[in-house]
């Protein structure tokens, strides 16, 4: 009779065990710890709709209408500080937040939102933050007393509209197209277009002079054809998550070196190399090419994806 229990707590042990083995995963995945205050009076103006807080990397679109609000920090001091820098590009009241993905330095500032403020998400992304974003709350809590201050009474905000593949959000006067990519860096990865602006908030799915934070369950191929996806809108300027904005020829030069990845990768398979082995020597060639590259801990994730066929 007390067989069924224990395996049932056993079973929710070992869930639990992944989640957290997978939100450290991530973090050693990411490099340097960046400092994860948003910044005051450093909003940069990108376009005539479109503008963006560096280092944070919040995107703010400002239409005639509406205000569109993309990953609004971590915590609720970070979302008042966007709120203060919304209020110097936008009189508008109407408010939408949106994320590239799920987690909490990209999704919990909007505990200072307002509740008139829609927020729009994917149902990926939604069942994402539902399995696994108050663990990563947690692991992200434990990197530092300011981000434990940042997250203390961080919850999840469930999405007031959400959406499958593609949106289309007018504000006045400027559309921003989202468009669900993953399983890249995560599975519900989101990319928004400022369309007339060209500018693409790419979230960690381009970045700039980066590696690219590849997890186990990242897609190589899913990856390529997202960097079809983004190209085909001909984005003039690329916001990544994180580190410098850039134009939109960092698409290419991601794709560049990923491909080389895929097909070294496929080269020494063909050479009856084990996965274990080709993703070592896949990640120490292509890390010792861009040695200055942070988040190199992806390369094998990639590596194995590519071996794998998926």
């Amino acid at each position: 009779m007390l067989t069924r229990p224990v395996r049932c707590r056993s079973f929710r042990i070992a869930t639990m065990a992944i989640a957290l083995a997978s939100a450290s995963m991530v973090a050693a995945q990411r490099g340097p710890a960046p400092d994860p205050l948003v910044r005051e009076n450093a909003t940069v103006k990108l376009g005539p709709h479109t503008y963006v807080i560096p280092d944070a990397n919040v995107g703010i679109v400002v239409g005639s209408r509406a205000t569109l609000v993309i990953d609004p920090g971590m915590g609720r001091r970070n979302g008042e500080t966007v709120l203060k820098e919304v209020a110097k590009v936008s009189k508008n009241t109407e408010l939408f937040i949106a994320s590239t993905h799920f987690h909490p330095e990209h999704t919990t500032g909007y505990l200072a939102f307002p509740p008139s403020a829609k927020y729009i998400n994917s149902t990926t992304q939604e069942a994402e933050f539902e399995e696994n974003g108050m663990q990563f709350v947690k692991t992200f809590s434990g990197r530092s007393t300011l981000n434990a201050e940042l997250l203390k009474d961080a919850a999840r905000r469930r999405a007031d509209i959400t959406f499958d593949r593609e949106y289309t959000l007018d504000l006045g006067g400027v559309r921003v197209k989202f468009l669900l990519v993953g399983p890249t860096h995560t599975r519900g990865d989101t990319g928004f277009f400022v369309e007339g602006d060209s500018v693409l908030f790419a979230g960690d799915v381009v970045m700039n002079e980066s590696f690219l934070a590849a997890n186990p369950s990242s897609s190589i191929k899913a990856w390529l054809t997202a960097f079809d996806a983004f190209e085909a809108l001909k984005p003039r300027t690329i916001v990544p998550a994180h580190g410098a904005s850039g134009p939109g020829t960092l698409i290419a030069a991601n794709r560049t070196w990923v491909r080389e990845v895929q097909e070294k990768t496929l080269a020494l398979k063909r050479q009856g190399k084990s996965i274990d082995e080709t993703a070592n020597a896949v990640s120490t060639e292509v890390t010792a090419q861009h040695l200055s590259w942070p988040r190199a801990n992806g390369l094998a994730n990639l590596s194995r994806s590519a071996y794998e066929g998926r």
